[in-house]
């Protein structure tokens, strides 16, 4: 069963294959399908999880990083029958 994303890039509606083999989450399939660089946002937030007790700050952090450089509303398409 093949995954799909759907998210909002600068407005614009836009649907992409996922793959858990090539991507660790639907943020960063995103990132790739504009060809945005998030090398440093992975390593803050790589710092985040080391420092933090709690994953809410983490996923604050993703939500709001995400939403800076113009993404929303990412999420997995649910395939009905």
């Amino acid at each position: 069963m093949a995954r799909v994303v759907t998210y909002k890039f600068k407005g614009k509606t836009k649907t992409i294959p996922f793959s858990f083999s090539r991507f660790h989450d639907m943020n960063e399939a995103a990132a790739a399908a504009e060809g945005v660089d998030i090398k440093s946002f992975l390593a803050m937030e790589q710092q985040l999880e080391l420092t933090s007790r709690g994953q809410g700050i983490v996923k604050n952090f993703r939500q709001k990083e995400f939403a800076r450089m113009g993404f929303s509303d990412i999420a997995f398409v649910r395939e009905e029958e």
